[in-house]
C-alpha cells in the first residue's frame, strides 16, 4: 500500500462491514481537533466515543507511553510490572476500592464482574443463585454474556441461543425484589447508548439498600461514565454509593485499549488462581498512559469538567431547535425539537464538528481537556448545524 491509497475504498473492500462509517477518514489530530485525508479540520466533541479523554496526541500522555514503550512493551501476567501495580494502587486509593483487575475493554471488564458475582454467590450459597439483573434500556457490551445483559430488545437477535441467567427490570425496587435467585444487579448511572439518561438518585439509594439487605452484589458499569466524564472520578460519587464492583474502560486508556474491574472488600478475594485470566490485561505501556490520565484528573480538573458541562448545557438550552439536554458533566444528550439526530450529525460534519448520536438524541462526549476556545467554537458549529 502506498501513501496515496484511497482509504475508504480499501476499507470497504477488506474490512468486515459491521460499521456504518461516516464519510470522513481521519489521519491526524491534536487536542480537540483532527484532520481528514483531504486536509479538512474538525473539532471533535465525541472524542472517539469518550475514549480520547485527554484529546488527540496529548504531549504528557504521548511522553508517558513512549517512555514505557522504549523500556518494556509487554510481559505476561506470570510476572510483575511497576506500571500495572502502580495503576492498581492509584485507582484503589482514588476510588475507595480494595483491588483491581485489568483487561482490554469495557465488555471484558463487565464479563469479569459477572463472573465475580456468580462465584461470590456460589462460594457462599452454592448453585442456583446466579441471576444477574440489569435495567431495561441498558447497554453492557457485545460479547455473548454482555450482549445478553444489555436490556434492549434491538440487540437480542441473530445470535441465538443467548446466555441464561439474566433478567431485565424497570427502575422499580419492588419488581427487582421479586426476582428469584439474584446474585447481582448491574446498572449504568447514566445510560449512554440508551439515550444519555441519568438514573434517579432515590432509585439508586433504595437499590443499594436492597442489595445490602440480601447480600446481592451491586455492579456499576462505568465504562462510559467513569474517569472524570461526569465531573467526578466515578459517577457513583454523585449518588453517594460505593458499589461492590465498578467496571471501567474508555477514558482510562486515553486512546489505547484497557478495561478495569474494581472490587470492594466483600469480593476482593473471590477470583482466585485459575478462575480468570488475560494475556494483554495490565499491559505496561497502556498502564503508563492510564497513570498519566489519572495524574491529570485532580480536583481542579474535575471542577473544570463540571463547569464546561454547564457551559454546553446553557448554550444549547438557548438554541431554538433544542428541546432539552440530559446527562451529567461532559456526557450530554441533546433532545431536538424538529430535526432528526442523524441529519444533524451529517450537518455537523459539514460545519466541521464531530458529534455522536444515542437513539433520537445528539450525544456529546468532548475531550475532558478541551480548551474554552475550542469548546465555544465547537458549540457554535453544533448550533449552526441544529438551526440549519
Amino acid at each position: 500500500m502506498d501513501g496515496d491509497m484511497d482509504i475508504k475504498s480499501v476499507d470497504k473492500k477488506h474490512i468486515v462491514g459491521t460499521y456504518n462509517r461516516y464519510d470522513v477518514a481521519i489521519v491526524s489530530g491534536s487536542g480537540a481537533r483532527c484532520t481528514d485525508d483531504c486536509g479538512r479540520e474538525y473539532i471533535d466533541l465525541g472524542s472517539g466515543i469518550g475514549v480520547n479523554s485527554l484529546g488527540y496526541c496529548d504531549k504528557g500522555w504521548v511522553a508517558a507511553v513512549s517512555k514505557q514503550l522504549s523500556t518494556l512493551q509487554h510481559t505476561s501476567n506470570l510476572y510483575y510490572t511497576r506500571p500495572c501495580a502502580e495503576l492498581a494502587a492509584t485507582l484503589c486509593e482514588r476510588s475507595g476500592y480494595a483491588k483491581a483487575l485489568f483487561c482490554n475493554s469495557g465488555a471484558e471488564a463487565n464479563e469479569a464482574a459477572i463472573k465475580t458475582a456468580r462465584k461470590y454467590s456460589f462460594d457462599k450459597y452454592g448453585r442456583g443463585r446466579d441471576v444477574i439483573v440489569t435495567l431495561r434500556n441498558s447497554f453492557h457490551g457485545r460479547t455473548m454474556a454482555t450482549l445478553t445483559a444489555t436490556g434492549q430488545d434491538v440487540f437480542h437477535n441473530y445470535f441465538f441461543p443467548f446466555n441464561e441467567g439474566f433478567e431485565y427490570a424497570d427502575k422499580d425496587i419492588e419488581q427487582i425484589a421479586g426476582i428469584e435467585g439474584v446474585c447481582a444487579v448491574m446498572l449504568e448511572f447514566v445510560q449512554g447508548e440508551g439515550g444519555v439518561i441519568p438514573v434517579e438518585k432515590e432509585f439508586v439509594t433504595e437499590l443499594a439498600q436492597l442489595c445490602r439487605e440480601r447480600d446481592i452484589l451491586l455492579i456499576a458499569d462505568e465504562v462510559q461514565t467513569g474517569i472524570g466524564r461526569t465531573g467526578k472520578l466515578l459517577a457513583s460519587q454523585h449518588y453517594g454509593v460505593l458499589p461492590d464492583i465498578t467496571t471501567l474502560a474508555k477514558g482510562l486508556g486515553a486512546g489505547l485499549p484497557i478495561g478495569a474491574m474494581l472490587v470492594g472488600d466483600r469480593c476482593a478475594d473471590t477470583l482466585t488462581f485459575g478462575t480468570h485470566g488475560t494475556t494483554f490485561g495490565g499491559n505496561p505501556v497502556i498502564c503508563a498512559g492510564a497513570l498519566e490520565v489519572l495524574s491529570r484528573l485532580d480536583d481542579a480538573a474535575l471542577e473544570q469538567v463540571r463547569r464546561k458541562g454547564e457551559y454546553i448545557r446553557s448554550r444549547l438550552l438557548s438554541c431554538p431547535g433544542v428541546a432539552g439536554v440530559d446527562g451529567l458533566g461532559m456526557m450530554l444528550g441533546i433532545r431536538l425539537k424538529d430535526k432528526q439526530a442523524a441529519q444533524v450529525l451529517k450537518d455537523c460534519i459539514g460545519e466541521g464538528v464531530l458529534v455522536l448520536t444515542a437513539k433520537e438524541k445528539i450525544r456529546l462526549l468532548p475531550p475532558l481537556t478541551i480548551g474554552d476556545g475550542d469548546l465555544q467554537e465547537g458549540v457554535d458549529r453544533l448550533i449552526a448545524a441544529i438551526e440549519k
